[in-house]
């Protein structure tokens, strides 16, 4: 059998995968706090017949070797958390984060993490997000507040109509070595893992730490151009593999016919 009808279902396969993830960017075009991925590829293992440097019958040293590829795997797909553009909404329980950091929340008991800063408030008074997980550390709205005050370095001031703090509390953001690391939950929510380190908290504005900014939301950072160009390349070289492998059929098919 012709090794090159597996080399190319290797690349539609490698392709398909392709689409898959440009296609989820661009679900999510409009996804609060989204970051996009982009998928990686390798090649597989290589059939050797010469090895460069050997010796051939006259005794002189091959330049080149003789090498035949077996086709292509997804090896990755990386998540990247370049900052999204920001989108004025004056919502006071809107919050970014400008810069690096992530939101905490409590999810059943367990920590995941949000670039989402949608907030809202529970019946309890509490501040949670729209699946009603609260923001870490916790922080309550007392009863005769007017308005909320958010500072970039993260202090949340709950006011009354007179413009005294009822009650306040610091907002802390967390960071990670290496975020694409993080395991995406879906839901907005990333969960630690061993490739991206634990979690270290600080104070917005700090060095390695984003300022936040009240009454803005950070949008998601595909670009739809970018994407489009990504499913035209991907759509291609699916096609292209594909007639590789009818053009490999199409050999086997003359090879069949020699004995008749």
């Amino acid at each position: 059998m012709m090794r090159s009808l597996w080399t190319a279902a290797t690349g539609m396969v490698a392709q398909q995968t392709h689409i898959d993830v440009l296609s989820n960017n661009l679900a999510n075009v409009n996804t609060t706090g989204f970051k996009k991925s982009r998928a990686e590829f390798e090649d597989l293992m290589y059939q050797t017949m010469n090895i460069a440097g050997a010796l051939n019958e006259g005794g002189n040293r091959l330049p080149t070797g003789f090498q035949v590829g077996m086709g292509v795997r997804p090896v990755t797909v990386h998540k990247f958390f370049s900052q999204g553009a920001f989108q004025n909404t004056g919502n006071q329980l809107d919050i970014s984060i400008e810069g690096q950091g992530f939101f905490k929340l409590n999810q059943n008991g367990n920590d995941v993490y949000t670039r989402a800063g949608n907030f809202k408030l529970d019946n309890n008074g509490r501040i949670v997000n729209a699946n009603g997980y609260p923001l870490q550390p916790e922080f309550t709205v007392p009863a005769g507040t007017a308005s909320l005050v958010i500072t970039e370095k993260g202090h949340i001031a709950a006011m009354d109509k007179a413009g005294t703090e009822l009650s306040g509390a610091d907002i802390t953001v967390y960071n990670f070595v290496n975020p694409a690391g993080l395991t995406a939950q879906g839901r907005n929510l990333y969960t630690e893992t061993d490739g991206s380190g634990a979690a270290t908290s600080g104070t917005p504005g700090d060095t390695n730490f984003g300022t936040l900014a009240q009454g803005f939301l950070e949008g998601s950072n595909v670009e739809m151009v970018d994407e489009m160009v990504g499913l035209i390349i991907g759509q291609r070289a699916y096609e292209v593999n594909s007639k590789a492998l009818t053009t490999s059929d199409t050999m086997l098919q003359t090879a069949i016919n020699v004995k008749r």
